[in-house]
């Protein structure tokens, strides 16, 4: 297993990053993650779709597109990159997963496989996030391996696909299947991301850098950066919960959330900001090695 390391990116003051010795996933899970989770295999069908979607190979063509398309990740092509991996890898307690970036300019990154999880970097990600926030970008996907996710991933982000190929295998009753699955499928993988993003602060162990990757990622101007305010940004959230006021809001935001991976930036800060001020994050950290 690679050595956490001595000293963050960009970071003046050299610090050694804590790890966590015994770490299991659900010491720092979210618990709405671990209830949607339950959920769907409560979901009629859905055990039977993941069945199926191991049984037709999904994981192996997914892996050779990848490999085919993208640039992977090693100690010679992207070092700095790499040096994340390793760190992630080493703080969180997981075997070092292949890493790509792919040529997108929309930003991104995501997990895919189950016996082989690899991680995919947008490029657009990587123009979007300075050195500290790319750490934290990738230390979220390891994130996701820990908590065991990359399959219900991979089966999320290529429904439409699995839909089609459980219809046939079931003379056109899957493709109902499948549609029931669908909302409460999207339902975890928003969830999950909260816990992805407790383990990307678990390996960065710096607020202002997740912080700071939300901002960018809600409103990515690059001139603006220097003018970003973390609390202005976490003011936001008031204004979002009061609209709950109304009944009608509350549709609307069912609606536009519905089919979406991935929380709101804003409130993907916010629940990081309170799992750090209930006290839990560092009653799991403790104190830094080498204190």
């Amino acid at each position: 297993m690679n050595q956490p390391p001595n000293q963050p990116p960009n970071q003046k003051k050299q610090r050694k990053l804590r790890t966590y010795p015994g770490l299991g996933a659900r010491d720092f899970m979210h618990p709405w993650d671990i209830k949607a989770t339950d959920a769907l295999h409560k979901v009629p069908g859905f055990d039977r779709l993941i069945a199926k979607v191991m049984e037709y190979g999904l994981e192996r063509v997914l892996y050779l597109e990848n490999i085919a398309d993208n640039v992977r990740v090693t100690d010679k092509m992207f070092p700095r990159l790499h040096r994340y991996l390793r760190w992630s890898c080493a703080i969180l307690g997981v075997d070092e997963p292949e890493m790509y970036v792919s040529l997108d300019p929309t930003p991104n990154a995501y997990t895919y496989g189950h016996t082989r999880p690899f991680i995919v970097l947008t490029s657009g990600l990587v123009d979007v996030l300075g050195e500290e926030e790319q750490f934290f970008a990738v230390a979220h996907e390891v994130g996701h391996i820990k908590c065991q996710h990359s399959l219900y991933t991979t089966v999320a982000l290529n429904i439409a696909t699995i839909i089609e190929i459980f219809s046939q295998a079931t003379l056109g009753l899957g493709s109902l299947l499948g549609k029931g699955i669908e909302l409460p499928l999207y339902d975890w993988m928003r969830k999950s991301e909260l816990s992805a993003d407790r383990a990307a602060l678990m390996c960065v162990q710096d607020k202002d850098v997740a912080i700071r990757s939300f901002m960018k990622l809600a409103g990515g101007a690059t001139k603006l950066y220097a003018e970003m305010d973390q609390d202005e940004f976490l003011r936001q959230v008031r204004a979002y919960e009061e609209a709950d006021e109304s009944s009608l809001n509350k549709v609307y935001k069912f609606l536009i959330t519905a089919m979406r991976t991935h929380p709101f930036p804003i409130l993907r800060a916010k629940h990081l900001d309170e799992w750090i001020t209930s006290g839990d994050y560092e009653r799991l950290a403790g104190a830094p090695d080498g204190d």
